[in-house]
């Protein structure tokens, strides 16, 4: 006899909460080690990463600091919904960066469910937002390497860290 059955992997608000909070965490430790991004800023990314996780929107967010097109440092945060994901402590923030001359960025990536919203539904889920992005691509990798340090997760679900350090 053999038994078969399909799991659904959803972020419930809580779960959602959850790992948001972990990544505001992290922007908390950012702005102490650099400034940036403000307190009012971390409440807004807050707020649209439990948005996009709530609804399965989201493919990747990062959040760092740029010079001349290239990234100084940053964070970014990979969904990972297999269920298999284990669960870091926040912080472990890279702290010891020269960011003279460099500017505060985030960029986001919207997955494929995303994609295949109607343009009604794209815009019903906008209007939930209290962050307002524009277009534009990721700065370029400047002189560092990417490692994966932490991760985030409630259930297995969450997010994989990667951390872009200075050589």
């Amino acid at each position: 006899m053999s038994y078969t059955f399909t799991t659904t992997n959803t972020f419930t608000r809580t779960r959602a909460e959850y790992v948001a909070s972990k990544v505001a965490a992290d922007l908390r430790r950012m702005n102490n080690f650099y400034g940036h991004p403000t307190e009012s800023e971390i409440d807004l990314y807050y707020r649209e990463l439990v948005e996009y996780l709530v609804h399965g929107f989201l493919d990747s967010v990062e959040y760092g600091f740029k010079k001349n097109g290239q990234r100084v440092v940053s964070m970014k945060y990979k969904v990972e919904t297999s269920g298999l994901l284990s669960d870091s402590h926040a912080g472990g923030v890279y702290a010891r960066v020269d960011i003279s001359g460099a500017t505060w960025f985030s960029y986001l990536s919207q997955n494929s469910k995303f994609s295949s919203l109607s343009t009604e539904d794209s815009k019903a889920f906008y209007s939930k937002l209290t962050l307002s992005r524009g277009t534009g691509e990721p700065p370029k990798d400047g002189l560092g390497y990417w490692i994966t340090d932490r991760a985030y997760s409630a259930d297995g679900m969450g997010t994989q860290r990667q951390t872009f350090k200075p050589y």
